[in-house]
C-alpha cells in the first residue's frame, strides 16, 4: 500500500524496484489526484507489469485518509498481510521481505525503525534528529506504545488486527496517523517485532509536511490521549469545558479509557 502525491519522480522507479524485490507482491497505489501526473505513471507501470492496482482518489484528503482508503479495499480483497511504505525511497524496498517474513512467523505487525539498534537516520542534523527521539520517547510513555519508533511508515501488518484496531475507525492525517494506529496496536496487545532500518531523506520530489503545524498538532493529540488513558476521571471532567470539547472532537482512539 502505497499512497502518493505529487510522486511523478519516484513512483516508477520505486514500482519496479518493490516488483525487483518482490516479485510475488501484489501493489496498491493510493493517488491523491497528483497534479504533476503521478496516477498516470501509476497506471502505465501497472499495465506493463502487472499486479499493480491504481486508486485514483478524488483529491489530497490528508496522509491518513488515503491509508484508510488503501487499507480497507486490501482487506476487502482477502489479503493475510498488508505493507504501507513511502513513494519517496526513503524506505527501502530491500526490507520489504524481511518485514513479511516477521508477520508470517507470528507478528501481528512489523515496523521498519529508525530507533533500535542498527537502525539510523544518517542525513538528518543532530537537531531534526533530536526532535524526532523526542517526541517518540514523549509519545511512548505518555500512551504506553509498544514501539520504539512510533512515526515510522514502514510497516507490515497481520490483516485481521488491522480490523481489530478498527482501522476505519481512525481518523488522524500526516504522520499522526502513524502513532494513532501504534496506540490502538499497544491498547490491543500486539505482538511487535522492530526491524532496524536506514532512514534516507527523499532525493527527488519535495516533502509536503507543514513541520511546526504538525508537530504542534501532536503534541496536542498525544497529551490528550494520554490524560484520557491515565486519568479518565479528570478527562471527563475537562471534556465539559471549551478546550476539552476542542480536544474531544479531534480523536478518541478505539479502547482509549474515558470517563461516564
Amino acid at each position: 500500500m502505497i499512497p502518493t502525491y505529487q510522486e511523478a519522480e519516484n513512483i516508477d522507479r520505486l514500482l519496479r524496484a518493490v516488483r525487483a524485490v518482490c516479485p510475488d507482491l501484489d501493489i496498491l497505489v493510493a493517488d491523491d489526484n497528483s497534479p504533476d501526473g503521478t496516477g498516470k505513471i501509476a497506471d502505465a507501470v501497472a499495465e506493463e507489469l502487472g499486479r499493480i492496482e491504481v486508486l485514483h482518489r478524488p483529491g489530497k484528503a490528508g496522509l491518513g485518509a488515503a491509508y484508510r482508503h488503501g487499507f480497507r479495499h486490501a482487506l476487502d480483497q482477502g489479503y493475510d498481510v498488508v505493507v504501507q511504505m513511502d513513494a519517496d525511497f526513503s524506505h527501502d524496498p530491500a526490507v520489504l521481505p524481511v518485514l513479511i517474513d516477521a508477520v508470517e512467523r507470528g507478528a501481528d505487525v512489523a515496523v521498519g525503525s529508525r530507533y533500535v539498534p542498527g537502525g539510523s537516520v544518517p542525513n538528518w542534523t543532530w537537531l531534526r534528529r533530536q526532535l524526532s527521539r523526542w517526541g517518540n520517547a514523549y509519545a511512548r510513555v505518555m500512551l504506553r506504545l509498544r514501539l520504539q519508533d512510533a512515526t515510522t511508515a514502514f510497516r507490515a501488518y497481520r490483516a485481521a488486527m488491522l480490523e481489530r484496531i478498527d482501522i476505519d475507525g481512525t481518523t488522524a492525517n500526516g504522520y499522526l496517523f502513524q502513532i494513532e494506529t501504534a496506540f490502538r496496536l499497544s491498547m490491543a496487545g500486539a505482538s511487535v517485532v522492530e526491524v532496524p532500518i536506514t532512514f534516507v531523506d527523499r532525493v527527488a520530489g519535495s516533502s509536503k509536511m507543514a513541520v511546526v503545524r504538525t508537530m504542534a498538532e501532536t503534541e496536542l493529540r498525544v497529551t490528550w490521549w494520554g490524560l484520557s488513558l491515565r486519568a479518565p476521571r479528570v478527562a471527563g471532567r475537562v471534556r465539559g469545558t471549551g478546550p476539552g470539547r476542542y480536544a474531544e472532537s479531534l480523536i478518541r482512539p478505539t479502547g482509549s479509557p474515558r470517563a461516564n
